[in-house]
């Protein structure tokens, strides 16, 4: 098993009264990939991290093996989320895989 957690901060231009509706769009749309993306087997989206946190938001996957990675980077289903829902409106991602 593998797991995959990816951080993000918001753009600097987003204003603080979108942001809800952002992460509630991010989270709606990023967790119903699990079930279509072969290998992926689970997806929390963290969209309410404590105030010591350095990202304002994070994906935590679990996978079945290091190989499913590229598997789901490279989906079309998570293509057309992380460029529709993630990409537009974040910025400084991090990534951890272990």
């Amino acid at each position: 098993m593998v797991h995959h957690i990816v951080m993000w901060k918001f753009k600097p231009e987003i204003k603080e009264e979108d942001k809800p509706d952002i992460k509630a769009a991010m989270k709606e749309n990023l967790e119903s990939l699990t079930g279509k993306v072969p290998g992926l087997l689970t997806l929390e989206f963290v969209e309410v991290p404590l105030a010591s946190s350095t990202h304002d938001m994070a994906l935590v996957s679990t996978l079945e093996k290091a190989e499913d990675i590229a598997v789901y980077s490279n989906h079309p289903d998570h293509v057309k989320v992380a460029n529709t829902y993630v990409r537009p409106f974040v910025t400084e991602r991090a990534c951890l895989d272990y």
